[in-house]
This record gives C-alpha cells, structure tokens and sequence, in this order.
C-alpha cells in the first residue's frame, strides 16, 4: 500500500468529482431517503384512503403533502435536536474530564516511550 505525502490530502485535484465526492455521496443517500419516506408515505396514504371507503385521489390531495411535508419536518427536528443533545453532552464531559474522553498520564507517557523507542530504533 502506497503511502501518500504528508498533507497531500487536503489539497483539491481539480477533478470536481473527486475533490467533493463526500458530499456528492452524502446528497445522494439524503435524496434516496427522502423519495423513500414519500414513497411509504404514499402507501400509507393510499391504505388510509382505502380504510375510510375513500377515493384513490383523495389520497394525493393536498393532504398528502401536507403530511409528507410534516413528517419529514418531524424527523429532521428529532435528528438535529438528537445531535445537538449529543454534541452539549460530550463537550460537557470532555470539559469536565471524562476518563473515556482523554488518555490518563500512564496512558501518555507509555505512548510517549514507545514513540521515542521507535525513534531510537
């Protein structure tokens, strides 16, 4: 396996595919969720349409889209306000010393001796 230079990552290619392939890749499994959750919003729509002897266009009325609209508004909501909680926590433990958060001094120092060991060697 080929080592790359020191940095050599962080500089752009020039390849527009390349040099942003994460967010390219992360825009696609967002779109694919998103047309997924309307897809089982439709069938649920459907299913209560037919549940209450009503029409299949009574289905995608403007109802449909209002429900789509607010389940996606709902689950985005849940999502950030997870991560936000999740994000004041571990800055809240961090800065107050959480042993999970940071190596002990043994911890360190032993690194430290086999980085120098390694050094010498």
């Amino acid at each position: 396996m080929a080592v790359a230079k020191r940095g050599s990552l962080s500089r752009p290619t020039g390849r527009k595919i390349h040099d942003h392939l994460l967010s390219l890749v992360l825009l696609v499994l967002f779109l694919l969720s998103w047309v997924g959750q309307l897809v089982f919003q439709y069938w649920h729509e459907v299913d209560e349409a037919r549940l209450h002897g009503e029409s299949l266009e009574s289905a995608l009325s403007a109802d449909f889209m209002h429900s789509f609209l607010a389940s996606t508004f709902e689950n985005w909501q849940s999502e950030f306000l997870q991560l936000l909680t999740f994000v004041v926590l571990a800055t809240y433990l961090i800065h107050r010393g959480s042993p999970q958060s940071r190596d002990t001094e043994d911890e360190m120092a032993d690194d430290i001796r086999a980085i120098r060991k390694k050094l010498d060697a």
